[in-house]
């Protein structure tokens, strides 16, 4: 009986195993990942020869309907459903190394080859990149006693990987530190430091942060990194490199970071802010965001062409900087690695190509911004204008003396004859000489305004009507300007349609023919001022044409051309803008979502499609971007390319809930963002770095330890002043001039130099230093400041002796040394006293005993060293003194020691 049983068993174990085997030959395989297992042996293995660039044998594996269509053979290399059937298969495991692909490259692995081919068996689905897939809501991880709040459940779970664990709390004074130099850019002010490190509550924390986040200080730190995106600077670029006056820009930047201004708000502005109903000027000068591209005014350029140029370094702009994305390679060819095709780069520059800027000498267009008693004036002149032609007019007119646009630029003159475009810049006509304005569409309007400047007397321009021998339609006086710019209005036949108008000038007066007569800057078709007649008309006119020429601070800003002037946009064959193909109309790539319901085709559309919630890659580039800054790399690496060559995200479900976050419940609030991430438990740790935390995570991908990283260049500086007690809390205005050495400037053709500031603006915060693109300040490029020519997603750190020797040696840093010294040796009379308080001051930690006494062995040394040689006294303290005070050059080698401390120059 025992032995039946026994047989029994092993009969039901011989029928699992075997049930057993069938279901391990007969299931199917795991399902193969397309994005996460397929498209990274693509793009490693064969897309450099089957992708976007080439497509070798007419196959490419950049999109499905291209990578299942016909080759050159004839037969299709992919045939889904059946790998082993398919060509792509059979050649990568194919022994003849002329027949093998990747031809003349190493082979595919085993492990590679058996995942295509189970993908083709699978039906060779493609997948949608993790970065462009839709933000949904993500549950949390379970709960977590060392949590602090939802940012830390998921960073525990990612610990699981590495079997790490959290590091102890940083101290008061390092979490002091830490979170000021994050969230205003500089240590804290001594009050709010005091009140922080004497609180003993659970709360003082989130109140320190409350209170960092409240100052004015928090706007222009993160404006520093604003800046880099929007490529600011207070100079042109390219060779010139002449000044331009857009300081009012990077200002509008740190009022938004202060006010909390919504991102998604923040960027409609930037991108749009002229198409929004009755536009501020506050909008207007945040459009200047695209206006910090490059311009080359240089002579002899063509302005076509560097036009054409901005315009395409807008579109770079907005999908580095916006989006993550890398598009610029889309110009000359589709995509090589993201499902984006060629002529979606021109689609998308459809948005951003009919903007009025034409690459003029003085920035066109301009606001023109008025003092106060002509602000009033401008009011009075709107005010007469709706009241007698209404609304639309008051518009019209308010946006002219507001912009001086719709005007048509001179410098698209051309048929020069005894003439030239002078510099580039406006049409210039010598005596007889004359020029065409082509294609200019007319609308019976009856006058014609111009902007001009001569020196001579007895000049006469005439203008004919589509030949040099057509139609006179208007002989005109060209009053002596005395070399000043004059607008003047004529009346002028009405015409309709589109006509070319060509332009002659003589003068009797002149006997040199190579000398030029006029120079003509714009011109406007235009109907009379409004309200002729009526009570009032004299005032309201007179108030206009004061207007029209008064002085103003100017701003180069966005407008939109008007139906007349609408620029129609073409391809670029291989990105050649002198070789146009195909016109196409404005939209968006395929793979991203569509615009907006009733979202219209301009740049207001294009500005409403970056911040829909459907957009995944606005609030995805800048949460990583928010983190990067706080913990120094971001959840993806590559803040400049979440796309598939980009890096993959260490903690995506994080990134996602955050960004998911970010963009609808905190409603796009910057400042909760900010405040969510430096609260978590996670931010709080100290950075401390065991042995065995580095062998599981030397680069800290995984934050089980705080952030600990180098200072910006910026941050050095403001803190640097703020050590030394010189620091100027003055805001706004334009760029200052701190000290720096004679000869970094070499202005060709504009003679521009570097004059210092005086008094406090010499310390101001380096935000505000004058950023010439050409020849940036010394010590911020030493600190790996950008050029700022080009938008700079993130800022790579090194570490070069050139910093160690700014530091100790750069003279404005030598001046701040010694202010500090004064500000050690007035701390009290014992030295261990003024030392210790120095340390303090600027590490925010007190020093240790070992630490004290180097110090002190430092100062004592000094103090022998120039007890003997007077002159050298008299150099390291900044003055001859006749009273020699080695005491006080002793104090300042001691106080340049402290201020390139590493504990000093980092945030730990």
């Amino acid at each position: 009986m025992k032995g039946l049983l026994y047989k029994k068993w092993y009969l039901v174990l011989a029928i699992l195993v075997v049930l057993g085997a069938a279901f391990c030959l007969f299931s199917p395989a795991p399902k193969v990942d397309y994005n996460t297992e397929v498209k990274p042996i693509l793009n490693k293995k064969c897309i450099s020869c089957h992708g976007g660039v080439k497509a070798k044998g007419g196959f490419s594996v950049l999109f499905r309907e291209e990578a299942l269509a016909p080759t050159k053979s004839g037969k299709p290399a992919i045939i889904p459903g059946d790998g082993s059937g398919s060509e792509m298969i059979r050649r990568i495991k194919a022994t003849d190394p002329e027949d093998r692909m990747p031809y003349k490259h190493p082979p595919l692995s085993d492990e590679e080859i058996k995942t295509l081919e189970t993908w083709i068996d699978q039906g060779a689905e493609w997948g949608i990149h993790w970065a462009y897939q839709p933000l949904k809501e993500i549950p949390l991880p379970e709960e977590n006693a060392w949590a602090k709040n939802e940012i830390d459940r998921f960073i525990i779970k990612g610990w699981e990987k590495l079997d790490l664990s959290a590091s102890p709390e940083a101290t008061k004074e390092q979490l002091l530190r830490r979170v000021s130099l994050d969230i205003i850019g500089m240590p804290a002010p001594d009050s709010i430091a005091n009140s922080f490190l004497k609180a003993s509550d659970d709360r003082a924390f989130e109140r320190l942060v409350d209170q960092l986040l409240a100052l004015p200080q928090y706007g222009e730190k993160w404006t520093t990194m604003w800046l880099d995106l929007a490529r600011y600077a207070d100079t042109r670029g390219y060779e010139a490199d002449r000044g331009r006056t857009i300081w009012k820009y990077r200002d509008w930047v740190i009022k938004a970071f202060n006010a909390d201004k919504p991102y998604n708000q923040f960027l409609i502005e930037q991108m749009a802010g002229d198409l929004m109903p009755n536009a501020t000027d506050d909008q207007y000068i945040a459009t200047a965001f695209h206006r910090n591209a490059m311009t080359n005014d240089e002579g002899g350029t063509d302005n076509e062409e560097f036009r054409t140029a901005a315009v395409m370094d807008r579109i770079n702009t907005t999908w580095t900087g916006i989006l993550g994305t890398s598009f610029s390679c889309v110009q000359c060819h589709s995509h090589p690695y993201d499902p984006i095709r060629h002529d979606e780069y021109y689609k998308f520059m459809a948005f951003l190509n009919n903007s009025r800027d034409e690459d003029t000498e003085a920035e066109y267009p301009l606001l023109r911004q008025y003092a106060s008693e002509d602000s009033l004036k401008l009011e009075q002149v709107r005010s007469w204008i709706q009241q007698t032609s209404g609304e639309a007019k008051a518009k019209e007119w308010n946006l002219f003396l507001k912009t001086w646009q719709p005007t048509i630029n001179s410098l698209l003159c051309d048929k020069f004859e005894n003439a030239a475009l002078v510099s580039s810049w406006y049409a210039g006509i010598r005596k007889d000489g004359s020029c065409r304005l082509k294609d200019i569409q007319f609308n019976q309007q009856p006058q014609l305004q111009y902007r001009y400047i001569t020196w001579k007397n007895g000049g006469v321009w005439t203008i004919r009507l589509d030949s040099l021998n057509g139609k006179i339609l208007a002989t005109v006086p060209l009053e002596n300007t005395n070399g000043s710019w004059k607008i003047k209005t004529i009346n002028f036949p009405q015409l309709q349609g589109k006509h070319t108008l060509y332009y002659q000038y003589a003068n009797s007066a002149m006997k040199s023919f190579e000398e030029t007569g006029v120079l003509f800057e714009w011109f406007r078709l235009s109907d009379p001022f409004p309200g002729a007649g009526k009570p009032g008309y004299e005032t309201a006119f007179a108030n206009y044409q004061k207007l029209l020429e008064a002085s103003v601070q100017t701003t180069p800003i966005l407008i939109e051309n008007n139906n007349a002037q609408f620029r129609k946009t073409q391809v670029f064959e291989r990105g050649n803008w002198l070789v146009k193909g195909k016109e196409v109309a404005a939209a968006v790539p395929a793979v991203f979502n569509p615009l907006p319901t009733n979202a219209p085709n301009n740049r207001m559309g294009l500005a409403l499609w970056l911040t829909d919630q459907r957009n995944p890659l606005t609030s995805r580039t800048f949460v990583n971007r928010i983190w990067e800054q706080l913990f120094g790399t971001g959840i993806v690496e590559t803040l400049e390319d979440l796309g598939t060559q980009g890096t993959t995200p260490t903690h995506p479900e994080l990134l996602n809930w955050m960004s998911y976050q970010f963009m609808t419940k905190d409603a796009w609030s910057i400042k909760k963002l900010v405040r969510r991430i430096v609260l978590s438990a996670t931010y709080r740790q100290s950075s401390a770095l065991s042995t065995e935390a580095y062998k599981k995570d030397p680069y800290n991908r995984y934050y089980a330890r705080g952030p600990r990283m180098r200072l910006s260049a910026e941050q050095i500086r403001d803190q640097a002043l703020f050590i030394s007690g010189v620091l100027s809390n003055k805001m706004y205005g334009p760029g200052v001039m701190p000290y720096q050495p004679d000869g970094i400037w070499n202005s060709p053709y504009n003679g521009a130099q570097w004059i210092q500031s005086k008094g406090e603006d010499q310390y101001r915060r380096a935000l505000y230093t004058y950023w010439k693109r050409s020849a940036a300040y010394p010590s911020t490029v030493a600190f790996d400041g950008p050029g700022r020519q080009v938008c700079t997603a993130r800022r790579i750190r090194t570490n070069t002796p050139l910093q160690a020797l700014t530091l100790m040696n750069d003279p404005a840093y030598l001046d701040m040394t010694r202010k500090f010294a004064y500000k050690i040796m007035s701390a009290g009379k014992d030295l261990n006293a003024q030392i210790s308080y120095g340390y303090q001051r600027a590490t925010g930690q007190k020093i240790s005993d070992k630490s004290l006494q180097v110090l002190l062995t430092l100062y004592n040394k000094s103090l022998a060293s120039f007890k003997a040689d007077k002159e050298r006294t008299c150099e390291m303290i900044g003055v001859m003194d006749e009273h020699n005070n080695p005491p006080t050059a002793a104090m300042v080698v001691v106080a340049n020691a402290i201020m390139n401390l590493d504990e000093v120059i980092t945030k730990y």
